[in-house]
């Protein structure tokens, strides 16, 4: 099986937001810092819709994983 390496502008384009790099970075500014007690799914400013892709993504598929984890990462520097 081959692992393949998602970028945020995929995740971002599988959650329905803008995903070109000034959208990204307003993103990150706009919303961060999340609280490290806080699941990244479970972020108040995820519609159920976005909360429910997360989840499934993290238990479904080891690709995107990775990138979501970066996104968490990201959000609470």
């Amino acid at each position: 099986m081959e692992a393949f390496f998602h970028r945020f502008t995929e995740l971002f384009d599988q959650l329905g937001l803008p995903s070109d790099p000034f959208s990204i970075a307003a993103f990150l500014r706009e919303q961060a810092p999340l609280a490290p007690e806080t699941k990244l799914e479970e972020a108040p400013f995820w519609t159920a819709s976005q909360a429910e892709l997360l989840r499934q993504l993290l238990a479904d598929d080891a690709d995107w994983a990775e990138v979501i984890d970066r996104l968490s990462l990201a959000l609470r520097d």
